[in-house]
């Protein structure tokens, strides 16, 4: 029997919500409030619509040793078996060979299934596509398939899906890992129970648009035709017709092209391979879908965003109108005020009548102030929340320039060594050619363009925070090793602060060989160990 077709895809996930609130009045700030709970409620049915957690169990598979392991079916097919002779071959990878039984057609699950697909769930939650389970026949009866994963600790699923090319398991789960009690040779086996990741809920399954698999089409039509099919249906499920045109058509043209070939009678791998552009090319439609209707949603947030502070201003201009009207009534009724004063002290032999008349008169002016001092209140609040709104709008501005930025400042710094970018912020790798040698703190001299340049670019991007890390390799006496690095981090610190870089913004530190990226075993890896990095990160409150 021929070796199953490999797909390793690499699972990432995201779920962003943002929420605003304005208020101005206590009849506002309620209606606000409570339209705020409804839209944070719908954003966390959406999405526990979009993801579903899941447990499962992952097994350490020891090093050089061979574990069998037995599959759990379900019991709407009793039947089904499974098992995996999993062994951890080198410190980097992990031999799986995968053996399943009396396996259902995937289309007897409902629409939109057109075949299995074998998936490592890491103790962190991350689900790996290692790969699909390609029927043999009209079955999948005794298939076999044999991958290798990265992972040592991780458990093994095998669900149902629309095609191979999928990036999060469905809730279609056949097959799952049960956990042994020992390898071959007796030793015990680590487990990591109730391991959770996420799984795909999506209503495509139960979306009437979802095409079926007849079971004529299923024994005729070859499977990848089947698989590109869903995977086009996938795209416009997801509003490719409308964000990704063009895309999705190259997709059904390549789908038809895949069907053509097959009718006209052409060989199975170049059916096959026409078939997996297609679905590949609807899974670029599905994907670029995805991020312009986000792009367009945000760009939406942004003028609701807007119109609201339109808002806000506007309740702030008519309330500085009030609050003029207010002072002016105010103001005359003080004239008034000194007005009958002066005539009551004039008329100081009036009877008794004008007397109480007098008191009541300086009783409505201590009246009078009260309501003065809570207008200037009102004013003082009014004027605190258009600073809160103003400082707002700049915050946003200034992380929108940040943003739009970046591709430059990655760009500039790519003529100086290797970028990437990580939770840490970007990351530029400096060569080892700045120093006259490997255990060298003095510069070449061509480094002193290298860190002009550097020190132009670090300071046209003011807003960021410097970090300088050397790392070496472990050759020497730990602290000659540890006083090399401080000083390389030192020395690049210094010169950047002589370039007109601030001394504020800049962190340096050297590491010793404390954190090799590889093993310090071969004249190439301890080359990679010597490295020098200048990390660029924003300040929490700009992030």
């Amino acid at each position: 029997m021929d070796k199953p077709f490999v797909c390793n895809v690499m699972l990432s996930c995201g779920i962003f919500s943002k929420g605003r609130r304005t208020t101005m009045y206590k009849a506002n700030f309620l209606k606000s409030a409570a339209l705020f709970v409804f839209v944070a409620a719908l954003c966390v049915a959406g999405a526990a619509q979009a993801d579903v957690g899941r447990r499962t169990t992952a097994i350490t598979y020891p090093l050089g040793d061979t574990v069998d392991v037995q599959f759990r079916g379900t019991t709407r097919f009793p039947r089904m078996k499974g098992t995996a002779s999993v062994e951890r071959t080198t410190r980097k990878g992990t031999l799986v060979k995968l053996h399943v039984e009396n396996m259902p057609r995937p289309f007897e699950l409902g629409p939109g299934y057109a075949t299995y697909v074998v998936w490592a769930i890491s103790p962190e939650g991350q689900a790996d596509n290692l790969g699909e389970i390609k029927r043999s026949g009209l079955s999948f009866i005794d298939s076999k398939i044999e991958v290798t994963t990265p992972l040592q600790t991780f458990s093994i699923i095998i669900t149902a899906e629309p095609h191979f090319l999928v990036t999060r398991p469905s809730q279609q789960i056949m097959l799952e890992n049960l956990a042994p009690s020992s390898a071959r040779n007796g030793k015990a086996i680590q487990t990591v129970p109730a391991v959770q990741y996420f799984g795909n809920s999506s209503d495509y399954f139960r979306d009437p648009r979802t095409p079926e698999i007849a079971e004529i089409d299923y024994q005729r039509t070859p499977p990848s035709i089947l698989q590109a099919n869903q995977a086009i249906a996938l795209a416009r499920f997801a509003g490719a017709e409308r964000d990704a045109p063009d895309e999705l058509n190259q997709a059904v043209v390549l789908s038809q092209n895949a069907t053509n070939a097959w009718q006209a009678g052409r060989d199975s791998d170049t059916v096959d391979i026409a078939a997996r552009n297609a679905i590949s090319a609807a899974v670029k439609a599905e994907s670029l879908s995805a991020e312009r209707r986000a792009a367009r949603e945000k760009r939406n947030e942004k003028i609701r965003t807007d119109n609201d502070i339109r808002a806000a201003e506007d309740k702030y201009t008519s309330a500085l109108q009030q609050i003029d009207d207010l002072k002016a009534d105010l103001a005359r009724e003080q004239r008034e005020r000194e007005l009958a004063q002066r005539d009551v002290a004039n008329l100081t032999t009036q009877n008794k009548d004008l007397q109480a008349e007098n008191s009541r008169l300086s009783q409505e002016l201590g009246k009078t102030k009260t309501e003065l001092d809570a207008a200037m209140q009102k004013v003082a609040a009014v004027e605190n929340e258009k600073a809160a709104v103003a400082s707002e709008k700049d915050k946003q501005l200034k992380d929108a320039q940040l943003k739009a930025n970046e591709p430059q400042l990655l760009t500039s710094l790519k003529a100086l060594g290797s970028v990437a970018k990580n939770e840490r912020g970007i990351v530029l790798t400096l060569p080892e050619t700045l120093w006259t040698g490997a255990r060298s703190t003095t510069f070449v001299p061509q480094a002193d363009g290298k860190l002009t340049l550097l020190s132009e670019i670090l300071n046209g991007n003011p807003d960021y925070r410097i970090t300088i890390e050397s790392h070496t390799d472990n050759s020497g006496d730990p602290s000659q090793i540890q006083t090399l690095t401080d000083k390389r981090s030192y020395a690049i610190a210094d010169r950047l602060a002589a370039l007109g870089v601030t001394e504020g913004r800049i962190v340096a530190k050297g590491y010793g060989a404390s954190i090799p990226v590889v093993p310090n075993t071969t004249v190439a890896n301890r080359a990679k160990n010597r490295r020098l990095l200048v990390i660029l990160s924003l300040p929490t409150d700009t992030q």
